[in-house]
């Protein structure tokens, strides 16, 4: 029998609604015995549907850290208190799961980083599209040298006419940024982590707020209020890695074209090319394409990922939400290393401020 785990949600919004809290419940052991939100109708309404019959609510975060038997917190709030929730967290004894990005700023990642290694308590961040058959395929490769040495790389996040009209999107003091912080920040962790690349030297970027002022635009998620539209509705950077490496980031929540992609990366190295981009007519995020020479020839070899693999053990979750909450779990009771590392998340927050700060300035960022 799997020991229990009692884990309490600060911020019962869309994303703790849409991903972490259902994604918990199918876990095995898994007790969420407390809801803070700083709006008690949303942590009430979380408290009956997720939680422990003797479940409690708060509004302040604190109160919830005081209960001793909390053993995992997941923090899913805006993105500008993910740092001092989290710091406070650890500080209390809890293994934290942040929700995407790590933090607004690199100096609030830093906080967070310091404060999970002074207090040995795991710390992990949302980054659930590495657990796609797509990603774990292709990283198996990248791991295995398929590709060789990976010099060129894309980060695909952009939407046609997808933006947010909920919560607090589009508000640049809570959130920091628009689709670059929401959506590049996933499409960036992929790419990184299948180059096993953490090292940056220069970052230039650029964002635009062309769309946001427009209305009537056909929005998927309604229409947006260009008052309340603070952030940018697209962004793009060129990174140099210190190994020569280079990455192209592109991101938006509305622009003007038909190639859309979220969530994926295109590599190229010396002994083969992959990309997750699907091909017309196909649907879905489970598109791979591997490219290679082979007996003279170009090839292009698609792996079924739709049969097998881990994520079909009986009792498992085929979902990469699903499959992001076990290992989490897994790993605490354990004591392994969880999928996503803050070593790792924070260099995605580090190249992401400095695309926004050499948008600001007109200049490149260089790093020390």
């Amino acid at each position: 029998m799997e020991r229990i785990v009692k884990v309490g949600i600060i911020g019962c919004g869309g994303i703790a609604n849409g991903k972490h809290m259902p994604s918990l419940k199918a876990v095995k052991g898994v007790e969420m015995v407390a809801f803070c939100d700083i709006i008690e109708e949303r942590a009430v309404k979380a408290a009956a549907e997720y939680g422990t019959e003797d479940a409690k609510v708060y509004t302040d975060y604190k109160e919830l850290l005081k209960d001793k038997d909390i053993e995992v917190v997941h923090v899913l709030t805006p993105n500008r208190s993910h740092s001092f929730i989290t710091v406070d967290a650890l500080e209390a004894g809890k293994h934290v799961m942040c929700e995407k990005p790590m933090a607004k700023t690199y100096a609030d990642a830093q906080k967070m980083l310091e404060a999970a290694k002074r207090t040995g308590k795991k710390l992990t961040i949302g980054y659930q599209a590495r657990q796609r058959a797509d990603s774990q395929y292709l990283k198996a490769a990248c791991d295995a040298g398929e590709l060789g040495e990976i010099y060129y790389a894309k980060a695909h996040a952009l939407r046609r006419r997808a933006v947010p009209t909920w919560g607090v999107f589009l508000n640049e003091f809570e959130q920091g940024g628009g689709p670059l912080i929401d959506i590049g920040t996933h499409a960036l962790d992929l790419t990184l982590w299948m180059m096993n690349n953490y090292e940056p030297e220069m970052v230039v970027g650029k964002t635009y707020r062309k769309l946001a002022d427009q209305r009537n635009t056909a929005n998927t998620f309604g229409e947006w209020d260009p008052e309340e539209f603070t952030v940018e509705d697209s962004a793009f950077g060129f990174i140099r890695m210190k190994n020569g490496a280079t990455i192209v980031l592109e991101s938006a929540w509305a622009l003007n074209t038909l190639d859309v992609d979220e969530a994926k990366t295109s590599l190229c190295g010396t002994l083969a090319g992959a990309d997750m981009k699907a091909e017309h007519g196909e649907k879905g995020y489970t598109s791979l394409r591997i490219n290679s020479v082979k007996h003279g020839r170009m090839i292009v070899e698609k792996p079924d990922l739709n049969v097998g693999g881990v994520a079909f053990y009986e009792g498992g979750s085929s979902t990469p939400e699903g499959k992001e909450a076990q290992q989490w779990i897994d790993a605490v009771r354990n004591d392994t290393i969880p999928t996503v590392l803050p070593e790792q998340a924070i260099v995605v927050t580090q190249i992401l401020e400095a695309i926004y700060e050499s948008s600001k300035t007109g200049k490149p960022v260089f790093f020390d």
